[in-house]
Protein backbone atom coordinates (compact mmCIF):
# COMPACT_ATOMS: atom_id res chain seq x y z
CA UNK A 1 0.00 0.00 0.00
CA UNK A 2 1.14 3.64 -0.22
CA UNK A 3 0.30 5.56 2.53
CA UNK A 4 -0.01 9.09 3.11
CA UNK A 5 0.12 10.93 6.80
CA UNK A 6 -1.53 14.16 7.57
CA UNK A 7 -2.85 16.26 10.64
CA UNK A 8 0.08 17.26 12.04
CA UNK A 9 0.72 21.16 13.02
CA UNK A 10 1.43 23.45 16.39
CA UNK A 11 -0.59 22.91 19.68
CA UNK A 12 0.27 23.98 23.14
CA UNK A 13 1.15 21.96 25.73
CA UNK A 14 -1.79 19.95 27.33
CA UNK A 15 -3.92 19.90 23.74
CA UNK A 16 -4.67 17.72 21.22
CA UNK A 17 -4.16 16.74 17.67
CA UNK A 18 -5.49 13.58 15.17
CA UNK A 19 -3.29 12.55 12.77
CA UNK A 20 -4.80 10.52 9.96
CA UNK A 21 -3.12 8.26 7.14
CA UNK A 22 -4.90 7.04 4.28
CA UNK A 23 -3.99 3.82 2.00
CA UNK A 24 -4.23 2.95 -1.39
CA UNK A 25 -5.01 -0.41 -2.17
CA UNK A 26 -7.59 -3.16 -1.71
CA UNK A 27 -5.79 -5.35 0.91
CA UNK A 28 -5.36 -2.14 3.63
CA UNK A 29 -7.62 -4.63 5.79
CA UNK A 30 -4.99 -7.25 5.82
CA UNK A 31 -2.02 -4.65 6.99
CA UNK A 32 -0.41 -4.25 10.61
CA UNK A 33 -0.70 -0.69 10.59
CA UNK A 34 1.04 1.76 13.27
CA UNK A 35 2.73 4.86 13.88
CA UNK A 36 6.99 6.05 14.79
CA UNK A 37 7.85 9.14 15.27
CA UNK A 38 11.45 10.85 14.88
CA UNK A 39 12.22 13.77 17.04
CA UNK A 40 15.83 15.80 15.72
CA UNK A 41 19.08 14.37 16.80
CA UNK A 42 16.88 11.45 18.08
CA UNK A 43 16.59 7.76 16.94
CA UNK A 44 13.30 6.90 15.63
CA UNK A 45 10.72 5.62 18.09
CA UNK A 46 7.36 3.36 17.88
CA UNK A 47 4.46 4.87 19.16
CA UNK A 48 1.42 3.07 18.73
CA UNK A 49 -0.22 -0.25 16.42
CA UNK A 50 -2.78 -1.97 15.77
CA UNK A 51 -2.84 -6.10 14.36
CA UNK A 52 -4.60 -6.83 10.94
CA UNK A 53 -6.43 -9.93 12.33
CA UNK A 54 -6.99 -9.54 16.10
CA UNK A 55 -7.72 -5.96 16.44
CA UNK A 56 -4.97 -5.50 19.28
CA UNK A 57 -3.35 -2.05 19.83
CA UNK A 58 0.22 -1.63 21.28
CA UNK A 59 1.82 1.22 22.74
CA UNK A 60 4.81 2.60 23.61
CA UNK A 61 5.44 3.55 27.08
CA UNK A 62 5.44 7.31 26.53
CA UNK A 63 2.81 7.60 25.20
CA UNK A 64 0.41 5.08 26.72
CA UNK A 65 -2.92 6.52 28.38
CA UNK A 66 -2.63 9.96 25.96
CA UNK A 67 -2.50 8.35 22.75
CA UNK A 68 -5.09 6.33 20.93
CA UNK A 69 -4.90 4.86 17.73
CA UNK A 70 -7.61 3.55 15.26
CA UNK A 71 -8.39 2.08 11.82
CA UNK A 72 -11.38 2.12 9.99
CA UNK A 73 -10.83 -0.25 6.87
CA UNK A 74 -13.82 1.27 5.00
CA UNK A 75 -12.53 4.30 4.44
CA UNK A 76 -8.61 2.84 4.19
CA UNK A 77 -7.29 5.27 6.99
CA UNK A 78 -5.70 4.96 10.29
CA UNK A 79 -5.66 7.76 13.14
CA UNK A 80 -3.82 8.56 15.87
CA UNK A 81 -5.57 10.72 18.36
CA UNK A 82 -2.99 12.43 21.11
CA UNK A 83 -4.32 13.74 23.77
CA UNK A 84 -2.29 15.86 26.74
CA UNK A 85 0.44 16.43 24.59
CA UNK A 86 4.07 17.66 25.94
CA UNK A 87 6.82 19.27 24.42
CA UNK A 88 8.66 16.00 24.07
CA UNK A 89 6.09 14.77 22.00
CA UNK A 90 7.29 17.26 18.88
CA UNK A 91 8.47 15.08 16.42
CA UNK A 92 7.69 13.70 12.84
CA UNK A 93 4.90 11.38 12.61
CA UNK A 94 5.47 8.75 10.43
CA UNK A 95 2.90 5.90 9.58
CA UNK A 96 3.31 2.53 8.53
CA UNK A 97 2.25 -0.52 7.62
CA UNK A 98 2.98 -4.37 7.22
CA UNK A 99 1.29 -6.58 4.83
CA UNK A 100 0.06 -9.57 7.39
CA UNK A 101 3.08 -8.74 9.67
CA UNK A 102 3.01 -9.04 13.57
CA UNK A 103 2.01 -5.41 14.89
CA UNK A 104 3.35 -6.56 18.29
CA UNK A 105 6.07 -3.27 18.96
CA UNK A 106 9.77 -4.43 17.90
CA UNK A 107 8.57 -7.40 15.95
CA UNK A 108 6.49 -4.67 14.15
CA UNK A 109 8.71 -4.01 11.09
CA UNK A 110 7.02 -2.09 8.08
CA UNK A 111 7.04 -2.25 4.35
CA UNK A 112 5.19 0.65 3.50
CA UNK A 113 5.92 4.25 4.63
CA UNK A 114 4.25 7.11 4.65
CA UNK A 115 5.93 10.74 3.69
CA UNK A 116 5.68 11.58 7.31
CA UNK A 117 3.38 14.98 9.00
CA UNK A 118 5.69 17.21 11.66
CA UNK A 119 3.70 17.61 14.95
CA UNK A 120 5.42 20.69 17.03
CA UNK A 121 3.97 21.18 20.80
CA UNK A 122 4.72 24.24 22.16
CA UNK A 123 5.31 24.79 26.51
Amino acid sequence: VQLQASGGGLVQAGGSLRLSCAASGRTFSSHAIGWFRQAPGKEREFVASISWSSGSKYYGDSVKGRFTISRDNAKNTMYLQMNILKPEDTAVYYCAAKYRGIAIMDQFIPDSWGQGTLVTVSS
